[in-house]
């Protein structure tokens, strides 16, 4: 019997309705010859730092850097009772091979590897790889199983990314944290992208308007503008010159141009086009893209591929046909399609780009949330759009002389809408319009030689533009090339993260606190802008992250052993820790004591050194990420019919313990002497006593 992994209940459900499977047990699904189990996510994650060393729960610079020689892994609490389950199901002596169904990508293979192997199952796993949740997907996906051997580089690949922003994370943000005493984030990934963001912030800022003239002459029916000048004087004087004078057509140029269709989209693409129509955020169109897919009405979205393979080509006429029915706007239209300019094997990675399913046919796609219809379809008029008809135009460029200078014009003639036809229909019918590209106009008839009387001029002012805050959309294609002018000409992988990670980065950078969003816009928070001040070039370089990026692809091409990988990252860290063991007074000032501080700081933090103040429930570190605290309404102490003062305080902070009298016991109601002594685990704060020789409680 084969045992199916799942990364998600709601796709293992979807896969036991198709095998048959129908019987339900606790965490399962079994029959038709299958057991169908699944991960609920992230089962097993690497384990916290106070794991492998207990002074590791105190962050300290002299315990860096942290270097573990044998990883170890944990499962959280609540996630514990799933994982009981698979395990006793990997066990069962009828079970003879494990399917990995967890989502085609280097994530889902970690996801099932890590719970595979902390489980100690040895027993041969088998891949199931496919691109849809459709019924004919997995029954083709089952016919076709891998062996499970064959992605075991994707594995050491996923392995070596979650093992090195571990490093990185863990190391660095102790190590920053500690320097400068408050917790700050430092990521692998992440850091480099917030110094994207500081960058552009202060190209705007430092950048100076400049203003700049453009003579301009008036034919009647159209407009010639001459070269831009700094100088207003000189624009002035062709004006003056040429004001009221006879202009002539030098030279009339027509070029007959095309527009080929767009490419269907991969993950990124389709994120920042729904940012750019819809304002979403990158993971909101992950999110939405996830729900398709498990809904069967989407393809795979962690796709880095915008083609399709050849095995497709035969289908695409029915797939598009059925797109263009439920597109309103394309009602009695039958849609162009030629399938050459989206298929070439040699263009599709690991999956083929994001496609709508034949399944949107039949379904109610009223009914779905408007996001998701949303992006639903985006992905039909894409696709309509792919295989529609080149868009045909003729551009014309005239030149017109006056009095010795030279003036021109470009218009611009649609030979055939073509693809573009579909698209513009399509964007008529949005509640919020995207802005219309400047096109060039149609010019008259136009011909050499042609003459012009008492033409009318006119100087127009102008100004140059600063750079353009990053929008999430300009982010992610920031984000993509990052590092691209140093990588290799064939390197496989470039830029910051991957398709299906970017989105999760730009989240953290957000709920902690190193940037914000204000209306479209994404902005270094004051912290992420004085975080990358104090950082030095080896960790916030995009570019150097953008290799290790590549390396990571080396690694799953069998390029680069993961050993190799993992020791660059190691002496990447140690190198780190070493030329950063003091802090740099001239920073201090960019990281004050928070605003609306109650009194001046109670003691120092245990975990990361911040400043412990004191509030209305008790004394709380002033790193909201951080998270420790000595509540007021403390069982311990209120058993005890004591007060946690902040005397009490400051001396479990500056010593660990504190000599209390008069403590109560609730087994002979009466009082004692003792010792009580804090003991900081690192995730919670707790309390035991010490007694005195001779001493009773």
């Amino acid at each position: 019997m084969k045992l199916i992994i799942a990364e998600k209940s709601s796709v293992g459900q979807a896969i036991a309705s198709v095998l048959g499977a129908t019987e339900r047990g606790d965490g399962y699904l079994e029959g038709g010859g299958y057991l169908v189990s699944w991960c609920a996510g992230h089962l097993v994650e690497l384990a916290q730092a106070e794991t492998y060393d207990e002074k590791y729960g105190k962050w300290r610079y002299e315990d860096l850097p942290i270097l573990p020689e044998h990883w170890k892994y944990a499962v959280s609490r609540e996630k514990a009772k799933q994982l009981k389950v698979l395990r006793e199901l990997m066990k069962r002596p009828d079970v003879d091979c494990i399917v990995n169904a967890c989502d085609a990508g280097r994530e889902g293979e970690l996801i099932f590897r890590l719970v595979y192997e902390y489980c100690g199952c040895k027993k041969p796993i088998q891949r199931l790889w496919i691109s849809s949740m459709e019924e004919s997907a997995i029954t083709g996906g089952f016919r076709n199983l891998r062996p499970g051997t064959d992605y075991d580089r994707l594995y050491r690949a996923a392995l070596c990314r979650l093992q090195a922003d571990w490093l990185v994370g863990i190391n660095a943000t102790r190590l920053f944290s500690v320097l400068y005493r408050q917790t700050l984030n430092v990521g692998r990934v992440m850091t480099p992208t917030l110094a994207l963001l500081v960058q552009r912030e202060q190209e705007i800022a430092a950048f100076v308007r400049e203003p700049f003239y453009t003579p301009e002459l008036n034919c009647g029916t159209f407009i010639v503008l001459g070269e831009k000048y700094k100088d207003r004087k000189a624009a002035e004087s062709i004006h003056s010159a040429c004001n009221v004078k006879t202009a002539v057509v030098k030279s009339v140029e027509r070029q007959e141009k095309t527009v080929v269709p767009p490419r269907l989209y991969d993950l990124t693409t389709l994120q920042r086009e729904a940012n750019r129509l819809f304002g979403f955020t990158a993971q909101q169109t992950l999110d939405y893209m996830q729900s398709l897919y498990e809904k069967k009405l989407a393809t795979y979205p962690r796709t880095d591929s915008r083609y399709l393979t050849e095995d497709m080509a035969a289908g695409l006429p029915a797939l598009v046909e059925t797109a263009a029915a439920v597109l309103p706007f394309m009602k009695g239209i039958v849609p162009n399609v030629d399938a050459r300019r989206v298929v070439d094997n040699s263009k599709v990675t690991d999956h083929h780009a994001i496609l709508p399913t034949g399944q949107i046919k039949d379904s109610d796609l009223a009914a779905l949330p408007a996001g998701e219809r949303n992006i639903l379809f985006l992905l039909a008029v894409r696709l309509v759009c792919a295989v529609g008809e080149p868009h045909l135009y003729a551009e014309t460029v005239v030149t017109v002389d006056c009095e010795g200078h030279s003036f021109t014009a470009k218009g611009k003639t649609v030979l055939q809408d073509g693809w573009k036809a579909i698209e513009s229909a399509y964007r008529a019918t949005l509640k919020n319009k995207p802005d219309k590209d400047g096109e060039d106009k149609a010019l008259p008839e136009l011909s050499k030689g042609q003459v012009f009387e008492n033409v009318r001029t006119a100087v127009k002012e102008g100004f140059t533009s600063p750079p353009k805050s990053y929008s999430e959309d300009t982010l992610l294609k920031a984000m993509e090339t990052a590092g691209s002018e140093d990588m290799p000409e064939d390197a496989e992988r470039k830029g910051l993260g991957t398709p299906a990670t970017r989105a999760s980065i730009i989240e953290k950078l957000v709920k902690t606190g190193l940037a914000e969003r204000k209306n479209k816009q994404l902005l270094p928070a004051k912290k992420g802008v004085s975080l990358i001040a104090v950082l030095p070039e080896i960790i916030k370089s995009p570019a150097l992250t953008a290799k290790w990026e590549h390396r990571l692809k080396q690694v799953e091409r069998g390029g680069l052993s993961d050993a190799e990988f993992m020791a660059g990252i190691a002496e990447l860290t140690v190198s780190l820790v070493k030329s950063n063991s003091a802090l740099n007074p001239d920073f201090m000032r960019l990281f004050p004591a928070p605003v609306g501080s109650r009194s001046e700081a109670v003691g120092i933090c245990p975990r990361c050194g911040g400043k412990v103040l004191e509030g209305k429930k008790g004394f709380l570190c002033e790193n909201r990420d951080c998270g420790f605290a000595l509540w007021r309404d403390n069982r311990f102490f209120a058993s005890k019919k004591k007060d946690l003062t902040r005397a009490i305080a400051a001396a479990l902070l500056e010593k660990g313990l504190v000599s209390l009298s008069g403590l109560y016991s609730e087994k002979t109601g009466k009082t004692y002497n003792a010792v009580v002594i804090m003991e900081d685990t690192g995730k919670y704060v707790n309390f035991k006593l010490e007694f005195e020789k001779g001493a009773k409680k």
